[in-house]
């Protein structure tokens, strides 16, 4: 598709941290998640007129419901589009995949002209923090040792749910990915990976490390303060992240945030 340019760009969507539950009135720290979920949704479908391919980064539910996951799967539904999921640390990655009729949204990995898109389980149970396995270590290392002798494919990017680089509150110190460095390392020897995609810690993030672009998304619900001491919730709306993936590598990206909409959420919390 054309977009703005004489170049094919492979569109994609990232929704994260939606936090839905078994009952659609419930809500996180005064927020009703399915509310703004939906508003996310109507901006994403007033926005977007073509997308290839859906994202979605963890925790979807904050429950680990079936219910949950079932309305997040069927508002996809309204799209064109394959979407594919990743658990967080709210999220119960056997729930998920049990879910039949969405089995294909568990795909690990899928090619889009000459981009490969790595998703990457990093949740473990019970925790807040993150941890990339022995097992899902080993599979990115065979994703982007194929892709990278396969002539099809000529650019990776890497999706997980946990923060690899420490977040930008000092509260958020030991709930990212504990295997960073093991994570990040492997990362530099590929360079044909353009990018790592996450979400977790609720806000906007858009930096290079190591000439790879590193993208942080907004949750759908509760935004997370930065460059603060202690768990504080930011006034800023809702959103969802936007990626064009050029055939030369490129990237181009930005978020869309909900307006015309004010948001009651609970400032006075100390945590969730």
């Amino acid at each position: 598709m054309i977009r703005n340019s004489e170049e094919a760009a492979i569109r994609v969507v990232q929704i994260t941290d939606t936090h839905l539950f078994r009952e659609p009135g419930a809500n996180l720290l005064k927020l009703n998640t399915q509310d703004s979920f939906e508003k996310v949704i109507e901006l994403i479908q007033a926005k977007e007129d073509a997308i290839d391919v859906i994202l979605a980064t963890g925790d979807i539910a904050q429950d680990a419901s079936v219910e949950a996951y079932m309305r997040f799967a069927q508002a996809m539904q309204d799209f064109d589009a394959p979407f594919y999921w990743i658990p967080g640390n709210h999220d119960r990655r056997r729930v998920m995949q049990e879910i039949e009729m969405y089995k294909s949204a568990f795909g690990g990995s899928a090619q889009f002209a000459n981009w490969q898109i790595i998703l990457l389980d990093s949740s473990v149970s019970g925790e807040v923090h993150g941890l990339l396995g022995a097992a899902e270590l080993k599979r990115l290392v065979t994703n982007l040792e194929a892709s990278a002798k396969n002539p099809e494919i000529e650019h990776c990017i890497v999706c997980l749910h946990h923060n690899p680089v420490p977040g930008s509150a000092q509260w958020m110190e030991g709930i990212g990915l504990q295997n960073d460095s093991e994570f990040l390392a492997l990362i530099d020897k590929y360079p044909h990976v353009r990018a790592v995609v996450y979400g977790h810690i609720h806000q906007e993030l858009d930096f290079v490390r190591n000439n790879v672009r590193y993208f942080c998304t907004p949750s759908t619900c509760i935004q997370f303060k930065p460059k603060v001491e202690d768990f504080t919730l930011d006034n800023v709306n809702p959103a969802y992240r936007w990626f064009d993936l050029l055939p030369n590598g490129e990237i181009r990206s930005a978020i869309e945030r909900v307006t015309g909409y004010e948001f009651e959420v609970d400032h006075s919390s100390t945590g969730y």
